[in-house]
This record gives structure tokens, C-alpha cells and sequence, in this order.
């Protein structure tokens, strides 16, 4: 990032979404650290408590595994940083949906706050997209990255 604005908005982001993994994962385990083997099997969880247990394994709602490459980055600050905003939108539909399915209060206590922490971060990287675009040199019809362009 070649603004120290931006770079410190990214760090701080990134640390708090660190968290949030350490949150989520917290209550998985939290949820499942006393199951049985018959509520394994009526949860319909049995392959994945033969791959893990009840360990908490990072995956989609899907079952698909989370790997690096879900992670859209081009290394142009304007696509980035439209790929944050988007990210948390996306963040903030799955929690508002986890809302809609959990009816446990202390699940949706946590959920509600991760929740306010993606729109304030979709906030902060609409500040940040900003920024960057007041920086752009003023004659260009379209934003791109002009250190590649020189």
C-alpha cells in the first residue's frame, strides 16, 4: 500500500478479522465440546466427526474447506480495496443469516456484534477506496495503479 493511511486501516482490519476467526471458532467449540455420538449422528455430522472430531476446521456452510485462493487479490489498490467492500457485505449477509437460523442467545449476542464490526469495516474501507482516489492523479478517466504505468 503506498499510502500510510491505508496501510494502517489494512493492519488494524486485518488483526480485528484475526479475531473474529478466534470468536467464531470459540463458540463452535463452546457448541460442541459435550455432543454425544447420537447427537453427532442426528446433526447429520457424522463425516465430519470422522475427519475431525469436534475440532474446528475452517470451512464453508457448504463443507467446502477454506483454502488461500478465496482470497481475491490483485495487487492493484483500487481492485483490492473493492474486494474488501464487497467481502464485508458478504461477511455481514452470512451473519445476518446466522441470525435468521440460531435462536441461541448467547451465539446471537456474539453474531450481532461481529456483525456491527463488518459494517464499520466496510466503512473503513470506503474511506480508505477514497483516499486513494483523491491521491490519483486527477487527469486520468479511470483508476489504475500509475506505479506500473510510469
Amino acid at each position: 500500500m503506498p499510502y500510510d493511511f491505508v496501510r494502517g486501516l489494512l493492519t488494524d482490519i486485518g488483526v480485528e478479522e484475526l479475531n473474529h476467526l478466534e470468536m467464531v471458532g470459540s463458540i463452535i467449540q463452546q457448541l460442541t465440546r459435550d455432543m454425544t455420538i447420537d447427537e453427532v449422528k442426528k446433526a447429520g455430522l457424522e463425516a465430519y466427526f470422522v475427519d475431525h472430531t469436534a475440532g474446528v476446521y475452517p470451512q464453508f456452510a457448504s463443507g467446502t474447506p477454506w483454502t488461500a485462493s478465496t482470497i481475491a487479490v490483485k495487487g492493484d489498490i483500487i481492485t483490492d480495496l473493492n474486494e474488501d467492500l464487497a467481502a464485508e457485505q458478504k461477511a455481514r449477509t452470512t451473519y445476518d443469516n446466522i441470525l435468521r437460523l440460531s435462536d441461541d442467545p448467547d451465539v446471537n449476542n456474539v453474531i450481532r456484534f461481529l456483525r456491527e464490526r463488518e459494517i464499520v469495516h466496510y466503512q473503513r474501507f470506503g474511506e480508505a477506496l477514497a483516499k486513494t482516489l483523491e491521491k490519483l492523479d486527477e487527469r486520468n478517466v479511470y483508476a489504475f495503479n500509475p506505479s506500473f504505468d510510469k
